[in-house]
């Protein structure tokens, strides 16, 4: 059975472990209103993807 010969330090583990983060969320400006929206997905404030209206805008 496989033992390690000597203790992992806290530093050398969390180095070991610094790319298993999270990554951070990605938003892009939407090209209609401006807003910051998620890639590929439809703008939640003004209802277009792509450049075209894909759902109606609630008026707030």
């Amino acid at each position: 059975m496989a033992v390690p010969k000597q203790k992992i330090s806290k530093s050398k583990r969390n180095m070991r472990r610094a790319h298993d983060r999270l990554p951070g969320e990605a938003y892009v400006e939407c090209q209609n209103c401006g807003e910051l929206a998620r890639p590929h997905h439809v703008c939640a404030s003004c209802g277009h993807y792509h450049g075209r209206e894909v759902l109606e805008a609630e008026d707030v």
